[in-house]
């Protein structure tokens, strides 16, 4: 018995709960999730599979209240699937311009794609056809399959084992495979047949406003009775966390080069990190090499010119999931050469005021707000 019984050992934990113990632990969270659930647009459209999809693939990597405007506007460009199927790659990504992980945009174009291809432009209702689509995981597919499609198919996010790995006291790295693989079978075996994309997001919704990394709100959680962490103090260590690693340092050197009053750009190739969006050309300097020879490099081996390194525009700084850069951005001035695309996938000369049409990673955004100001 597991409510008022502390829980040791996973497998026995797993093996050990009953149907009323699961009953309880459903209706506990479903109340509560009816009264507090917050009022997110997604929500609403819920009986629409393309909207679900769309929102499930921006919260993978993005806060709730950070993924609505880019929510909706995604949805005012691309209403339905037909609309994003149809779509340059290059609108979808300015439209996603911001939200970062472009992985998920392209995969989203990509899977939209095949769905009309293979599907007649129906997004199909099973798990398992969920999942040969490109950029949908066991994670995005029970969410998809329980809330749009009613399937009891569990989900296991970052917050679902936030809250697994209290209530039950799991003392083991949940980024381990065997963790992994006993939070899927404890998350499918709680589920309530026939309710479980309610059970989903009350799961979620705990995990992303109650049962939080730091400083849970344990007094007010509908699942605080029964819970191992509150009742010994673990909040604050579960769930396990690996030592972080120091992230490696880079620096960036790129150029905004000018032939008359144009700004040469490049555009990523699609297998990159950052496929398929724009950037000023340039790249990581190599040991002993100035700043404005690595901008004169790397534009000579990505495109095949010369250019003049005049004066630096500004410096930033950005950190992204694995690494983090200092973008030094230099003025140049084209000397020779067509250029070519040898270490991009096209380039462009455009006019500075069009490169608000284009969509850049975040560090180049950072240095188009200073060369417009």
């Amino acid at each position: 018995m597991l409510f008022g019984v502390q829980c040791f050992d996973m497998e026995r934990t797993v093996k050990g709960i009953s149907a009323a113990t699961r009953r309880r632990f459903a209706e506990r969270l479903l109340v509560w999730y009816s009264r507090h659930k917050r009022d997110l647009p997604w929500r609403r459209d819920a009986a629409d599979p393309y909207r679900v999809w769309i929102s499930e693939t921006l919260l993978q990597q993005t806060r709730a209240a950070t993924a609505i405007p880019y929510y909706e506007r995604f949805l005012a460009r691309f209403p339905d699937l037909c609309a994003l199927a149809s779509a340059r790659l290059d609108d979808v990504l300015k439209v996603w311009e911001g939200a970062g992980y472009y992985a998920r945009a392209r995969n989203l174009h990509r899977a939209a794609k095949e769905i009309v291809a293979r599907f007649g432009g129906k997004i199909p209702g099973t798990v398992e056809e969920l999942l040969t689509l490109p950029g949908i995981g066991r994670y995005t597919a029970g969410a998809i399959g329980s809330i749009a499609f009613q399937r009891d198919a569990p989900v296991l996010d970052g917050n679902v084992t936030r809250v697994l790995c209290r209530f039950f006291k799991i003392a083991r790295d949940p980024k381990r495979a065997r963790t992994q693989k006993e939070l899927w079978t404890l998350a499918e075996m709680l589920l309530p047949r026939g309710r479980a994309g309610h059970f989903n997001q009350a799961l979620m919704e705990l995990g992303a406003t109650i049962c939080v990394p730091r400083a849970p709100q344990c007094a007010v959680c509908p699942l605080r009775r029964s819970c191992a962490a509150r009742r010994f103090n673990l909040q604050a260590k579960l769930p396990m966390k690996r030592a972080k690693q120091k992230l490696p340092h880079h620096q960036v050197a790129v150029g905004i080069i000018w032939k008359r009053n144009r700004i040469l750009i490049a555009k990523r190739f699609a297998r990159d990190l950052l496929g398929g969006l724009w950037e000023f050309p340039g790249g990581h300097c190599e040991k002993s090499e100035t700043l404005a020879g690595c901008v004169a490099r790397e534009t000579r081996e990505e495109l095949g010119i010369r250019v003049a390194v005049e004066g630096e525009l500004g410096v930033v700084d950005h950190a992204y999931s694995h690494f983090k850069i200092t973008m030094h951005a230099f003025h140049c001035r084209w000397i020779s050469g067509r250029p070519r695309a040898i270490g991009c996938a096209a380039w462009k000369w455009i006019a500075p005021h069009d490169l608000g049409r284009y969509a850049f990673p975040a560090a180049n955004r950072k240095i188009i707000a200073q060369l417009m100001a």
